[in-house]
C-alpha cells in the first residue's frame, strides 16, 4: 500500500514517555549522534564530540544565532493582588506586546500587573485569538528588564525547572526574539566549533526568531489544511556569499536545524536563490519536497506528528525517518528539545 504523505497520521511513532528529556547533559557535547545515511538509510551511533568524523574540509554549517528572549513573567494584578502569568508573543510597537496570560478572564483592557520592583503592564485589548495587548511600562530598556526577571518559556513537555538559563541557549546566540531555542545548536561549545574550524569547517549564522508556534499540533489528519506560524528571518550578506562559495568549491552546506533549513529553503523558494535578504517564512515542507540548498541536516528527536519530522522525512526519506526513529528509541536516546541529536548526510 502507497504511504499518504498528505496524512498527519502518516507521522505517528510510539514514544515511551520516559524518553522525554527534562535537563540538558553536561557538558553539551557529551549528548549522543546518530548518523543517518540519507542513501542507504544506515544508522550508526555516536556522541555529538564525534561530530567531526561526518564533516570534511570545505562544509559549511548554517546556523541560527536567535537568542531565547526571556519571555515567561510572574505578577500580580494591582487592585487585588491576585496572581498573573504573561507570555509573551511578539512587539507590536515600543513597549507594547502581543501576549497570552493565565487565567486570562483577570486581564479585561484597563487592568494593571506588577511584575516586580521594576516592571508594570497595562492591558490595550484583546486580539483576535484570545490573547491580550499589552503596554509595559519600566526605567530604561525593556528586554534588560526582562533578561532580569523572566523565565524561560520550556516547552511544555518540559516539566523540570531550568537551574540555569543559558543552557537554553546556544553559545552562538546573539540575537534577541526567540520564544524557543533552536535546540539543534545547543550540543555545540566553542570548543568544538574551534576545533571544525581547524579543520577547515567553515561556520555562517541566519537569524529566525522562532515562535511558540512551532510547538503549535497539526490538528487536520490532512496536513495540508495546516496552518504554519509566520516567522521572521534574515541572510546576511556574508553568509549568502559563503553559502554560494560553498556550492561553487564542492562544498556541503549543513543547516544546523530545522530553523536554519527553513530560512535557507524559504529564502530560496521566494527568489530563486540565495541572497542576502529578511522577510517571513511560512515555509511547510514535507514529503515529496526538492531541497534547493542543504546538503546536510543537524536535528533533534521530534514529536510524533509535528511539521518537523515531517521536514525531517521530507529530507531524509520518509522510510529511512521512521525507521531511525524506531532505533533510537530500542538504543534509549533522549527525545526533544534538551535530547540527543542525529546528523543526516
Amino acid at each position: 500500500m502507497e504511504t499518504d504523505f498528505t496524512r498527519r497520521s502518516t507521522y505517528f511513532y510510539d514514544l515511551p514517555q520516559e524518553l522525554i528529556a527534562q535537563t540538558p547533559v553536561e557538558p553539551r557535547t557529551a549528548s549522543r549522534l546518530l548518523h543517518l545515511d540519507r542513501s542507504t538509510g544506515a544508522v550508526s551511533h555516536h556522541h555529538f564530540y564525534d561530530l567531526w568524523q561526518f564533516l570534511r574540509k570545505g562544509d559549511l554549517l548554517v546556523m541560527n544565532d536567535s537568542r531565547v528572549l526571556p519571555a515567561r513573567l510572574y505578577g500580580v494584578r494591582e487592585d487585588t493582588g491576585s496572581p498573573i502569568e504573561f507570555l509573551l508573543l511578539k512587539p507590536t510597537a515600543e513597549k507594547v506586546w502581543e501576549i497570552i496570560c493565565k487565567p486570562a478572564k483577570k486581564a479585561k483592557p484597563g487592568k494593571r500587573f506588577r511584575f516586580g520592583e521594576k516592571l508594570t503592564a497595562e492591558v490595550m485589548d484583546v486580539t483576535e485569538d484570545g490573547g491580550r495587548l499589552v503596554r509595559f511600562a519600566c526605567e530604561g530598556n525593556l528586554y534588560a528588564v526582562l533578561d532580569e526577571i523572566g523565565q524561560m518559556p520550556l516547552p511544555p513537555y518540559i516539566t523540570e525547572k531550568l537551574q540555569d538559563k543559558e543552557r537554553y541557549q546556544t553559545v552562538y546566540a546573539r540575537e534577541l526574539g526567540s520564544s524557543a531555542a533552536p535546540t539543534a545548536g545547543l550540543h555545540f561549545t566553542p570548543e568544538l566549533l574551534a576545533d571544525l574550524r581547524s579543520q577547515g569547517i567553515d561556520e555562517a549564522f541566519v537569524t529566525l526568531h522562532v515562535g511558540l508556534g512551532t510547538f503549535r499540533p497539526v490538528k487536520d489528519d490532512d496536513i495540508r489544511n495546516h496552518h504554519m506560524h509566520i516567522e521572521h528571518y534574515t541572510i546576511p550578506e556574508e553568509t549568502a556569499e559563503k553559502i554560494r562559495q560553498t556550492k561553487a568549491n564542492g562544498g556541503r552546506v549543513i543547516a544546523v536545524g530545522t530553523t536554519s533549513c527553513r530560512t535557507l529553503e524559504g529564502a530560496a523558494a521566494e527568489y530563486g536563490e540565495i541572497r542576502a535578504c529578511e522577510g517571513d517564512t511560512g515555509i511547510f515542507i514535507y514529503p515529496p519536497y526538492d531541497f534547493k540548498v542543504i546538503d546536510g541536516l543537524i536535528t533533534n528527536f521530534h514529536l510524533p506528528e509535528s511539521t518537523l519530522i515531517m521536514l525531517v522525512s521530507a529530507f531524509a526519506g520518509y522510510d529511512h525517518t521512521m525507521n531511525a526513529y524506531a532505533e533510537a528509541v530500542r538504543e534509549r536516546y533522549r527525545f526533544f528539545s534538551f535530547g540527543d541529536a542525529m546528523i543526516i548526510l
